[in-house]
């Protein structure tokens, strides 16, 4: 299924404690450019965030933005330095004995002690934690194609309509070909007569200016190509794969018929559906560059 380069999707989940939310947006661009926002806290996660995004996309400038709240998730940590606290015990210890002192020496009493006991954060799984982030982000994804292929569904109506359009003015022009080269032999027709003053007219001169003419202003080979393309078009609005960038080559390629049409033809009416036709491949044109 086409889809577009434009999309917004957003997840949130609360993961070990963690409460983690996502948001994936964004736009046209020729390849794909992904920036991460997230925590300095946890900017380990972003090459995994990135590779998890150029599986999903394939072009667009995509920005990702994370926040997380780990509250609930510290965990603290109380060490006690043996060492520091073995030396108080037995300096406590001589000063009692030295001068006869009572009372006891509790843990209680040691612990007041400066860096006898020290608090720290617990240690992160890092892999977890990116594991965690990115499974937010599969759920964030998921929400942000789904609003890309329905906005693909309503690109590809249109450029299919426009497409038909384009077909039917082609159908015009083969229609109207061979008219113009039978216009084109009465009208020399006339002119020798004229200018010969004769009713006598050498008709195979006649035939042989009207095949020159005629080979000069055939559309055969353009309209062919033309109904190729056309099919190519179709075929591709179809894909499951990103054709963007192929179908912005086949519109240039359609566009360079159109011109070749316009060019060879002097006839008023075929100008014109050419002008048509033109008209319907900027469109389509504009379109594709939406498409992912």
């Amino acid at each position: 299924m086409v889809k577009s380069m434009t999309g917004y999707g957003r997840a949130r989940q609360t993961l070990h404690g963690r409460d983690i939310t996502v948001e994936v947006r964004s736009v046209n661009n020729r390849y794909l450019d992904c920036t991460v926002k997230v925590p300095r806290t946890y900017i380990f996660a972003e090459d995994s965030v990135k590779s998890r995004v150029q599986k999903a996309v394939s072009r667009g400038k995509v920005d990702v933005f994370i926040t997380i709240d780990a509250t609930a998730a510290d965990e603290t940590v109380v060490a006690v330095n043996e060492p520091l606290a073995r030396g108080y015990y037995e300096a406590l210890t001589k000063i009692r004995d030295m001068f006869s002192l009572e009372g006891e020496l509790t843990a209680a009493v040691l612990a007041k002690f400066p860096d006898v006991l020290t608090v720290t954060k617990a240690e992160e799984d890092l892999e977890s934690v990116a594991g965690d982030i990115c499974d937010v982000l599969d759920e964030a994804l998921e929400a942000y194609n789904a609003m890309r292929a329905v906005e693909g569904v309503k690109l590809c109506e249109d450029i299919a309509g426009r497409v038909t359009t384009i077909e039917t003015v082609v159908g015009k022009v083969e229609e109207r070909s061979p008219q113009t080269v039978a216009a084109y032999r009465e009208k020399l027709t006339a002119r020798m007569q004229e200018v010969l003053q004769s009713t006598t007219i050498d008709e195979s001169r006649i035939l042989t200016e009207a095949a020159i003419f005629a080979d000069k202003i055939a559309v055969d080979e353009e309209t062919v190509r033309l109904r190729s393309h056309i099919a190519q078009l179709r075929a591709m609005l179809k894909s499951d794969q990103p054709v963007g960038r192929k179908l912005d080559f086949l519109i240039q390629e359609v566009n360079r018929e159109c011109n070749t049409i316009g060019s060879k033809c002097n006839d008023l009416t075929i100008a014109q559906d050419v002008v048509n036709m033109k008209a319907e491949v900027e469109k389509i044109r504009e379109q594709v560059q939406n498409i992912e």
